[in-house]
């Protein structure tokens, strides 16, 4: 059996992510196009790859009428400095969620969404921030809400009040 009918390199020309396993036409070598190639990919991992993406497809037992693409890459867009050992999630619009050395995870994009159901929980000693806060909601710092919380020593005219009273 012949390597070359086993395995095939190509680019996809189209993807359909919409399907529990996706499915992806391929362009390979001279030219021979594969309609519906099932594409596998890790557990926990998924992208919908661009037309002109590489990809190394297999035809299991040779038989080029049922292939599977092993994995889809695409160099136009891959991040280039890494470290050994360092790991990294992009995109081609310059996003990227990188693993470096040092136990350092950096997140390059444009805004950045999280969205959970009951809460976000940040553990550390030290949060550092630049920029802008903004807030639609109530902030609650040592016990005491932002919007409304009550001062002790409230005197009318010019004078000033005390600190804000705890729990209020």
């Amino acid at each position: 059996m012949s390597l070359m009918k086993m395995l095939a390199r190509g680019t996809v020309v189209l993807a359909d992510a919409a399907k529990k396993l996706q499915t992806l036409q391929v362009r390979l070598t001279a030219g021979e196009v594969k309609d519906k190639v099932e594409h596998f990919e890790p557990y926990g991992l998924t992208s919908n790859p661009l037309a002109g993406a590489e990809v190394l497809t297999a035809f299991l037992g040779g038989d080029r009428s049922h292939g599977v693409v092993l994995v889809a890459s695409d160099r136009r867009y891959r991040v280039q400095e890494l470290k050994p050992g360092e790991v990294a999630i992009y995109s081609d619009e310059g996003d990227k969620v990188h693993l470096k050395r040092g136990r350092v995870i950096e997140v390059v994009t444009e805004t950045l969404n999280i969205t959970a159901s009951t809460a976000v929980n940040i553990d550390t000693p030290l949060l550092t921030q630049t920029g802008k806060i903004v807030s639609q909601g109530d902030q609650i710092a040592g016990g005491i809400s932002q919007i409304n919380h009550i001062h002790g020593g409230v005197m009318p005219g010019p004078g000033q009040t005390t600190k804000p009273v705890p729990g209020g």
